[in-house]
Formats: C-alpha cells, structure tokens, sequence
C-alpha cells in the first residue's frame, strides 16, 4: 500500500508519517513547503496545497490510502480534493476532526468558529464511496507548548480557564489511532473520539511540567477580561478569542469557566493499551520548557 498524508508538517500530521515510517509503510507527503517542512528523507515529498485544488495534478497517483488533516482546513475545496482522490485511485480516507463534532447534540453541522468545516468533510468523505474512518481528536496535549515561552522566561502561566478539567489527549495517540485506520481493517465507518485517561486542570498541567523539568512553576488566574486582552496584543485572531471568550458586548462570565469534558475509552480499544498521561507529555516535551 502507498499512504499519502497532508498536513505533513503540522503536529498530527507529522507524527503520523513518522510513525507509518517507522513501521516500514511506503508514504508521500504532502506540504506546501517542502523545503521549509524539513520532513523524514525516506518520505516522498510532493508540494501541493488542499487550499488550491490546481496544484493536487498527479499528487494521488498510486496512492490509495490517505490521511486527510486538518478537516476544517479543506472543506471550501473537498469536493475537488476528493474527486482527485477517488479519481486516481484512492480507496481509504481517514479524516483529523474534532471532538467538538458530536452528531446527536443540537447545533450538529451548525455550530461556531471550525467545527461546522469539519462537519463539511467528514460529510463530503462519507459520501465519496471509499472506506472512510473519522478521528475526533479532543483537545491536544501540545496545545500548552504555547505557555512554553512564558515559562522559560518567568515560570508563571496565566490563564482564566484554571477550573475547567479537561481530557486531553497526546498527539502519538492521536497519530497511533490514525495509522491503525488506514493500515488496520475493521475501522472503516467508526468515529473515534480521543481523550486522555483522565481530567486534568491547568494548574495540574503546569505542575506537571514543572515536575518533568525539575522546576517550581506556577499557575496564576486571571479573568475574562484579562485573557481578552492579553490575547489580543499577542496577536491572537480575534475569531478564536471570542470562539473562546464569547464577544465583547456578551463576554462569558468567571463562573461559565467552570467544568470537566467527557472521557472516553477509544485510545486504549483502538491501541490496545492505556492513553498516555499528560504527565508522559510533559516528560515527552520537557526540552521545550527549559
């Protein structure tokens, strides 16, 4: 088999080819800079762009099995994408979404900021008369490398959402699930929606990572207000800051920043093992920090 991964250089994408690579699969991947991508020599590497269906000619020749990341990227062009695709042969898609996207809850195929894209894709994919598996991925564990520099520079982060206890699952069991799908049988038309094995808050993130890197951090709330913008003067789209925060004339209020997310037991049915911890993350990452 020949499996072509998009997203190749991003955080799922790229942890999925190395894995494939790893286990000795024939893999193209496809970036829109391969040079700037720097990816695996064993790899072959083709430019392309799932944005601009022009630059996908030959792309999927002798592929027929595909990684399709991130969903919400694509879904002004997956109908092209896919005819592509399905016109060169391939025969296996498995889609990155989001756990957000959760059929039977009202707002399904309606709801804010990418979830409503992913909903697009994981559509369009279903009806494209291939072997389809989508993979709804909670939040990443990676995401609080973005706390990385204001660790290193003061070993203080600050968040408002200190009370919100969430399932967070490691981009190598997001990519693990991945590569079962597409080289596994048995998982075409399953939605495996991915947690970690427990809830966690960020301060217990940040002290986790401070006991991987041998350092006393710490964790400081602030409010709504204070996220907004502290996250604006970074530069942060405002789409994503009022996705988060809710607009600025109807702000979510310190006591909706209260809560846990569901876990679910899909990693360790798919693997065979236990999810990893974000403590295993945090040790996994703990040169990021330093």
């Amino acid at each position: 088999m020949r499996i072509m991964v998009t997203g190749a250089s991003g955080t799922i994408g790229g942890e999925v080819l190395r894995q494939l690579l790893a286990a000795g699969h024939t893999v193209r991947a496809l970036t829109r800079d391969p040079v700037r991508a720097s990816l695996p020599e064993s790899a072959e590497v083709l430019r392309g762009d799932l944005t601009d269906p022009e630059t996908l000619t030959g792309v999927f020749e002798n592929v027929d099995r595909l990684f399709l990341a991130p969903a919400f990227a694509v879904s002004a062009t997956v109908n092209d994408v896919l005819a592509a695709a399905t016109t060169a042969g391939v025969r296996r898609i498995v889609t990155l979404s989001s756990g957000a996207v959760v059929e039977d809850e009202p707002g399904y195929g309606d709801a804010d900021y990418h979830h409503a894209d992913e909903v697009t894709v994981e559509q369009a994919v279903e009806a494209a008369g291939v072997e389809w598996t989508h993979v709804r991925a909670g939040e990443f564990m990676a995401n609080t490398l973005d706390w990385a520099p204001a660790i290193r520079a003061a070993g203080v982060v600050r968040s408002p959402f200190g009370k919100i206890a969430a399932g967070m699952v490691h981009e190598a069991d997001i990519a693990a699930v991945a590569v079962a799908a597409l080289t596994e049988d048995g998982h075409h038309g399953a939605k495996y929606v991915l947690t970690g094995p427990g809830l966690i808050t960020p301060p217990e993130q940040v002290a986790a990572i401070g006991a991987a890197i041998g350092r006393d951090l710490r964790f400081e709330a602030i409010s709504p207000d204070q996220a907004r913008a502290d996250w604006l003067a970074q530069g942060c789209d405002r789409t994503f800051v009022e996705w988060m925060l809710g607009p600025e004339d109807a702000p979510v209020s310190e006591s909706d920043l209260v809560g846990a997310a569901e876990l679910t037991d899909d990693v360790e049915r798919v693997l065979n093992r236990p999810a990893h911890t974000y403590a295993r993350w945090a040790a996994d990452h703990a040169d990021d920090f330093r």
